[in-house]
């Protein structure tokens, strides 16, 4: 799926089943929320901790998707087109970075 139609598609779903957005701050207070979420099962799966009894570890992509979706929440209601912001992104760190990482002993 492209992004754009992600933005579409999570639009869509707000106006038929959300209702209606919530504010951008609740949004923003979710989005912190959902990646605690995913924190904790990276910390137990790839970390020191290890999880509890009856905790499910296969939940990583779904945590994943519940970031993403709040995210493209917040860029929808700031309208903000995350292709556009992407490829600008992308073009930034590349110039920055175009000899930053191939150049740190750390990654070699």
């Amino acid at each position: 799926m492209e992004i754009s139609a992600l933005q579409q598609e999570v639009d869509r779903w707000i106006k038929e089943v959300g209702v209606r957005y919530f504010n951008e701050l609740t949004n923003t207070a979710v989005l912190m929320e959902e990646v605690g979420e995913l924190a904790r099962i990276m910390a137990r799966k790839y970390g020191e901790q290890s999880f509890k009894a009856g905790e499910d570890e296969s939940k990583l992509a779904d945590e994943m998707a519940d970031v993403l979706f709040v995210l493209v929440c917040l860029a929808n209601q700031t309208g903000v087109d995350l292709t556009d912001a992407m490829e600008k992104n992308m073009e930034k760190k590349t110039k920055r970075d175009a000899d930053r990482h191939k150049n740190n002993p750390r990654l070699q």
